[in-house]
């Protein structure tokens, strides 16, 4: 009888010990998934600034590109290539803007960071993001509060930009608009 009672004693130990360790594991594997979208929200954020950067006018950046962002019709519908490379227009009533009709991730409709204003970073594996964040600029009409009827329009700019972790899965879009001092 003391066998048969050691014995499931033995199996409940057993099985405790398995679930715990099974919740650890779980609570490893969360952890790092944290901590791998954190990556690639760190870097959309400089995704994010690198273009705020462009549009202000870094004196980095080539004047041609700081020209062709003060130009309404350099904005196109496949958003652009060269210098004018993820300038993206607006659709047409009904369309979906840019930032959802456009794969951010495809090199050839979005900007790597650094690519016109010489911001260097780091992407590898480990802490590092898999790839370079990616980012796309949109030109849209704004007219101040309490402005004139008749007044002229101003720009504001909608920046959207995807940060990649150090997974090829992990991915954060973040958006902000931005208005130059200029404007």
């Amino acid at each position: 009888m003391t066998l048969v009672v050691s014995l499931l004693m033995l199996a409940a130990v057993l099985l405790l010990a398995a679930s715990s360790a099974s919740v650890a594991l779980m609570g490893e594997k969360s952890a790092r998934a944290e901590r791998d979208r954190h990556i690639a929200l760190q870097a959309a954020e400089d995704a994010l600034m690198d273009a705020e950067l462009e549009i202000e006018g870094l004196a980095a950046v080539p004047a041609e590109r700081r020209a062709l962002l003060r130009a309404p019709d350099s904005f196109g519908a496949g958003c652009g290539s060269g210098l004018a490379l993820g300038l993206c227009a607006r659709g047409a009533a009904g369309e979906p803007p840019p930032w959802q009709a456009v794969d951010l991730a495809d090199a050839s409709r979005s900007v790597a960071l650094g690519s016109f204003t010489g911001t260097v970073t780091e992407s590898a594996d480990g802490l590092l993001p898999l790839r370079k964040p990616r980012y796309i600029v949109e030109r849209l009409p704004y007219r101040p509060p309490g402005a004139e009827a008749g007044a002229a329009e101003g720009y504001l700019y909608r920046v959207t930009a995807v940060g990649f972790g150090s997974r090829p899965g992990t991915q954060v879009v973040l958006q902000s608009t931005w208005r130059p001092a200029d404007e």
